[in-house]
């Protein structure tokens, strides 16, 4: 059995938890900066404040239960570990990149479930040596983000991560979920998938991480664009209205388009890439804070009345979807796309960046072949 530290304690770090001691692993729990009261509570109930059931013992002969860890005590908490999962959200990137990746052991493998992509000016050095040349910004994966980091740094480490549609909650409640491993190492992942793989939690393994990371965290901006019809018919119909789903699958199909488009232009359009993009998406649009502000923008409200309404909510969605379509609109401004092939994702730009209405350009949806 393995031991894990899981730095990190919000709702995806923590739900992982689960099925790592339910394997028998010796799992550590470490809260960020952020995360006291999390952890203060978690030695005190051992349940996460905001999961509903407690952190599993673990299978005999391994009864012991999960350790929790605040920030000062990562070192005593990576003591011996096999491998770390870090379990920050996308706003805590810079933080886990300058607090904590170089403070590991070299050699010791690290799993990410953080989901974004880092836009980068195409003038500075880390972008220079990026492998996907954006004419004036580039776009990263954050494993790669943190690996160019650490190499200014004169250190070296392959970073591993999670992709695919897993929400916290529902791992938890142990719903089947398929999610994919995805980092240079193959050895390193076969490794944390016999750790952590369950008759709940599977788990594929992929050696593209540009392409898997970069499918999970396209589906973000997007989830907003299919939620938008949700509230653009609770507008029309009522709130208590019945669910309308023509709609939604209308921007479901041009959604999984664009993003085939974006994947192909890394040069990591496969079919499994997008399998696993098109999942996440699905599981998104039903769940969760991005299904919220899409609803509230659908409504009619812009996105500061939307934010105000969401006061305290943790937004990726909209930092990933802008992003996006600033590398877009510089890549069409080259001339090596066409806009009108992002009809969608231009609209949820204008939307979030200039407060434009509501408006789905369903014809430009449309084809002829």
């Amino acid at each position: 059995m393995a031991t894990i530290a899981i730095i990190g304690s919000g709702m995806m770090g923590s739900a992982l938890a689960f099925p790592a001691r339910e394997n028998g692993n010796t799992v550590r729990l470490v809260g960020t900066p952020l995360d006291r009261e999390i952890i203060d509570e978690c030695r005190k109930t051992n349940r996460h404040p905001k999961f509903a059931k407690h952190f599993p013992k673990g299978i005999p002969p391994f009864p012991e239960g999960c350790e929790f860890y605040q920030i000062e005590e990562m070192e005593k908490a990576i003591e011996g570990v096999d491998f770390v999962i870090g379990g920050v959200s996308s706003f805590g990137v810079d933080w886990f990149g300058e607090e904590v990746l170089p403070k590991l052991p070299e050699s010791l493998p690290v799993l990410s479930v953080t989901k974004g992509l880092f836009d980068v000016d195409g003038a500075s050095p880390l972008a220079k040596d990026a492998p996907r040349p954006f004419d004036g910004e580039k776009l990263l994966c954050y494993p790669e983000l943190w690996e160019a980091k650490l190499a200014e740094k004169g250190l070296k480490r392959t970073i591993c991560a999670i992709g695919g549609p897993c929400t916290s909650y529902e791992l938890v409640a142990h719903d089947q979920t398929e999610v994919a491993f995805c980092g240079k190492d193959m050895e390193a992942l076969r490794m944390m998938k016999n750790a952590m793989a369950t008759d709940y939690y599977h788990i594929s393994l992929s050696t593209d991480v540009v392409g898997i990371e970069s499918a999970v965290a396209l589906k973000n901006g997007y989830a907003l664009g299919i939620a938008l019809t949700i509230g653009l018919n609770q507008k029309a119909f009522g709130l208590d209205s019945e669910l309308h789903f023509n709609s939604q699958a209308a921007v479901f199909g041009q959604a999984v388009k664009e993003m085939k488009k974006l994947l192909d232009l890394q040069g990591a359009g496969t079919l499994e890439n997008l399998c696993v993009g098109a999942g996440d998406l699905y599981v998104t649009v039903y769940g969760g804070r991005t299904r919220l502000v899409g609803i509230l923008l659908g409504r009619g409200l812009n996105i500061d009345e939307a934010k105000a309404e969401l006061k305290g909510v943790t937004l990726e969605s909209l930092v990933v979807a802008v992003r996006v379509a600033r590398a877009v609109k510089a890549l069409c401004a080259a001339g090596r796309l066409n806009a009108a092939d992002f009809p969608l994702l231009m609209h949820i730009d204008e939307i979030l960046t200039e407060k434009k209405p509501v408006n789905i350009p369903w014809e430009k949806f449309t084809f002829e072949t």
